[in-house]
């Protein structure tokens, strides 16, 4: 990475793990990321779809989960080991000044497989869903959104992290909504 981005993505971690550091968010960033808290909607999307769509609802979910899968396997299987960062966490050079505010983890920074999973799961849920219920949109993009900036509040990954694993999971989730077009083209999407 150039040295430029490198210490702009620096610049902008400590904006948002010192400078915009409170007791509220100290309290709600390591829930918000925390993969458990978010069951009731997954068990939402679940229920919800099977019981509007039937047998389409269980493509949705297959594909749903597929999505998932995708994104969490190319992040965290094929892309981390290939870039190996460390996370800001980790880093020799940084551990000691930025504020950790969760367990580190030992596995590499970029991209963020949070980020690459819930905007995968976003995005897909947008296409399928967001014509029919506008609101899909902004609800959808903003929750995988919080659980990036999560992320970076809490000392794990850069920006740069959670954009990367965004961007890959749009295009994951974009890429599963051609696949269901083409298993379940009467749908309208």
């Amino acid at each position: 990475m150039p040295q430029q981005l490198l210490q702009f993505d620096q610049h902008l971690f400590y904006l948002v793990n010192h400078g915009l550091s409170n007791a509220f968010f100290d309290w709600l960033m390591p829930i918000i990321r925390n993969p458990l808290v978010w069951i009731p909607l997954y068990v939402f999307i679940i229920a919800f779809s099977i019981y509007r769509y039937k047998k389409t609802g269980l493509y949705i979910i297959l594909l749903l989960a597929l999505t998932f899968g995708i994104a969490d396997f190319g992040s965290a299987s094929i892309i981390k080991p290939l870039m190996h960062r460390l996370r800001p966490c980790n880093d020799p050079a940084l551990a000691q000044t930025i504020i950790t505010r969760v367990p580190c983890g030992s596995g590499y920074s970029f991209p963020s497989s949070h980020a690459s999973n819930h905007f995968a799961i976003a995005i897909f849920l947008c296409l399928v869903f967001g014509s029919r219920w506008r609101w899909v949109w902004p609800a959808a993009l903003l929750w995988a959104f919080s659980i990036s900036f999560a992320q970076v509040y809490v000392g794990v990954h850069y920006p740069v992290d959670v954009t990367g694993g965004a961007l890959y999971g749009l295009l994951v989730g974009w890429a599963m909504v051609q696949l269901f077009r083409k298993i379940q083209p009467q749908f309208r999407l």
